[in-house]
Parts: structure tokens; C-alpha cells; sequence
């Protein structure tokens, strides 16, 4: 009985931080079975703890202390897959990975994936450029197309090329994530977008830190806007290979993510001007359409 409350416990933290953190990602989760969501708590928990240890940390700590927490974090998981559960860890972290533990009893979630995951969010411990857009894909796959494939286990699926489709979801909303968060990435020195992309659209990467919206960098934004929407379009293909319970959060987290497009694009390209985002009433008006679309799907 104790065992089960604090496995309930655990299920209620991870809730709790992907309510506070994730709001597009919390409310398409609501149309899913109790078990399925509880799961996906637990694997956003995950994620999201292992990234602001980074996002959150002092830059002079990134390449020490930073590392090590994370570290921490790889060790944990390790053990969760062993079968074992460390007790000398925070009770934030324990409640996750009790959570994660209990997940694992129902999904097969293989377990390289976290260990990417890991492998991508250190990636900002040491890169804030990226030369080509292949290098900016891998470190997109690691951040966000693997959380992608760790859900589509909970998802569950009828073919095998859900995966690929899952892999572009997740490469357009962490290209969203860049568009939308390109003023606040460049507060911290960041500058996401490909090198190369900046010379060819005749970009000064000091435009950007700067914050001005030139007109090159608006048809940069256009070019990133354009290539993200294309890996919406596959990734809703793959909608349809999803269980019927699990298509109406898939389609709604890829509705309100491209939705997010569409205001950049109503802003003229200029993400310096907001934060591009979706009020509530936004994502609530997203549901008829999208249910529309998944019920008119055949697996």
C-alpha cells in the first residue's frame, strides 16, 4: 500500500512539472488514457530535469558541476533500467525515476534513447554554433526526436514507419523552439541557426545578438519557417499508424506547435518583437479541427 502511494506520489510530481513547463505539450496529454498520460508525465519529467540542470546553470559551472549533475542524472536512469533504485539521490530526482521504474513495468522504452537524449543536452555545455544544418539536425534529433520515439512506445503503433514520422515531429518543434526562442537564446550568446545559412542569406550573426530584423533576416526566417512546416507535414503523416486513443494528442501537439509557426510568420518574421505563443482559449479552439483530422485517418 505504501509502495503503491509513493508511486502515485511520483506520477502527481512529474504531472506537476509538465504543468508548470510544458502547457502545449500538458494539454494535448489530456485526451490520452490515465495510464498512457501518467507514462508521458514521467518521460517529460525526465527530459526536462536533465535540460535546465544546463539551461539553468551559472555559465562558469557548465563544464564542471554542470556535467556532473548531468552525470548524475545518466547514472540514475542507468539504474532504473537494471532494475534497481539508487537511494542517495534528491527527492526530485528520486520521485522521476520511481515514476520512470513504474513506466518501464508497461512500456518497452529502450533505453539508449534517454542515454542521447543526455548526450544532446550536454551538447549546450559546449556548442552555441552550429556550422550546417546537419549539425543542427543531429543535436535536434538528440533533444527532441527521441523524446518523440520514447513516447511512441506509450503511443503505441501498427507499422514501423510511425518512427521516422515521430523523428520529424520532433525536428520541427525543437526548429519551432529555435524560431520562436531566438531573442532569448541570443540574451545568452546563442545563435542556433546554421552558420552557413546566416552567409547565405547575407546575415551578420551580430544582427541577431543585437536583435535587429533586417530584411535578409526575414527571409532566413521565412527559409527556416518553410523548412520546419515540411517536417510537420511528414510528421502528421504518421499520425494514422498511432492507436485511435493516442492520434488527437500527436495531431494536437502538431497543430498548436506549427500554429506557433503561423504567428511568426503574422509577426513578419520578427520574433525580437515576443515571444510567439499560444494563449489557451488558442489551443482550445484547435481540438474540433484536429479531431476532425485523426478521425478521418485510417491506421
Amino acid at each position: 500500500m505504501m509502495q503503491e502511494a509513493s508511486i502515485e506520489t511520483a506520477y502527481l510530481h512529474c504531472k506537476h512539472v509538465t504543468y508548470h513547463h510544458a502547457k502545449t505539450f500538458y494539454f494535448a496529454s489530456l485526451f490520452l488514457g490515465k495510464e498512457k498520460r501518467k507514462a508521458c508525465y514521467a518521460v517529460y519529467a525526465f527530459c526536462r530535469y536533465v535540460d535546465d540542470l544546463v539551461d539553468n546553470a551559472p555559465k562558469e559551472s557548465l563544464m564542471q558541476d554542470t556535467v556532473q549533475l548531468v552525470e548524475k542524472w545518466r547514472c540514475a536512469i542507468k539504474h532504473v533500467y537494471d532494475g534497481r533504485l539508487q537511494d542517495s539521490l534528491d527527492e526530485g530526482t528520486q520521485l522521476v525515476m520511481m515514476a520512470w521504474a513504474d513506466t518501464l513495468n508497461s512500456y518497452k522504452i529502450p533505453g539508449n534513447l534517454p542515454e542521447e537524449l543526455i548526450e544532446g543536452v550536454l551538447m549546450d555545455t559546449y556548442l552555441d554554433r552550429f556550422e550546417t544544418f546537419d549539425d543542427l539536425y543531429t543535436y535536434c534529433y538528440k533533444v527532441a526526436s527521441v523524446v518523440g520515439l520514447m513516447t511512441s512506445e506509450i503511443f503505441r503503433y501498427s507499422h514501423p514507419d510511425a518512427l521516422k514520422h515521430a523523428i520529424d515531429l520532433g525536428i520541427a518543434m525543437q526548429l519551432t523552439n529555435i524560431c520562436r526562442d531566438i531573442a532569448e537564446d541570443a540574451d545568452r550568446g546563442r545563435v542556433y541557426l546554421p552558420q552557413k545559412e546566416l552567409k547565405q542569406f547575407g546575415v551578420l550573426e551580430s544582427d541577431i545578438l543585437q536583435k535587429k530584423c533586417t530584411p535578409e533576416f526575414q527571409a532566413l526566417m521565412k527559409f527556416q519557417v518553410e523548412r520546419a512546416n515540411s517536417y510537420y507535414d511528414s510528421a502528421d503523416i504518421g499520425i494514422a499508424y498511432l492507436d485511435d486513443d493516442s492520434k488527437l494528442t500527436v495531431q494536437l501537439m502538431s497543430t498548436n506547435y506549427r500554429r506557433i509557426l503561423n504567428k511568426l510568420v503574422s509577426m513578419k518574421y520578427n520574433p525580437f518583437i515576443e515571444r510567439a505563443h499560444l494563449t489557451f482559449t488558442e489551443k482550445l479552439l484547435a481540438v474540433p479541427r484536429a479531431y476532425l483530422q485523426t478521425h478521418s485517418m485510417k491506421s
